[in-house]
């Protein structure tokens, strides 16, 4: 299912936000070795996001490798009138993420590497819940997750094979 929700650069206006920056020492016998490791958020906040990780020995290196792979890394996002369509639990290592829909004006209510991949997307209103790990590597892949598995009511009428009506009437 994923695999269909893939996205081509070409034509996006792509905005990055960086959500971590690592140091990383490598002790050796010379001496140590300093190197970065950035991970990255691009979105076209209309319902397009990627996320990108990027190693380089110097900060603004990794930032653009982060944003270079992110925008390999697409994917297409239901977005209704500006949240999403229904809650979404999602895990990815040892983080656990809950989405869900709030009504206009409550503003994105999420933290840190939460928040940057909700707003990627172009979502104005949720509730969020970052639970378990707080390692911005594994909250961005499990918002991600929860993103990926979130369907709207014309992809479920269509998969039914019912009328859009009959999905809502239940």
């Amino acid at each position: 299912m994923s695999s269909i929700r893939k996205i081509k650069t070409t034509d996006l206006e792509l905005k990055d936000r960086l959500v971590a920056i690592n140091r990383v020492t490598k002790v050796t016998k010379g001496g140590r070795t300093f190197s970065f490791s950035a991970i990255v958020v691009v979105g076209n906040d209309n319902g397009i996001v990627g996320y990108g990780l990027g190693k380089a020995s110097e900060v603004t290196t990794a930032i653009s490798k982060g944003i270079e792979d992110a925008k390999k890394n697409l994917i297409k996002v239901p977005v209704i009138n500006g949240t999403i369509p229904h809650q979404q639990i999602a895990q990815f290592g040892g983080a656990d993420v809950f989405i869900a829909p709030a009504s206009h004006g409550t503003g994105v209510k999420a933290g840190g590497a939460m928040r940057a991949v909700l707003e990627s997307v172009g979502i104005k209103d949720c509730l969020a819940k970052s639970k378990g790990s707080s390692n911005p590597h594994n909250v961005v892949k499990a918002t991600i997750a929860a993103l990926l598995q979130l369907r709207d009511a014309y992809s479920v009428a269509n998969e039914r094979g019912v009328s859009l009506e009959k999905v809502f009437k239940g």
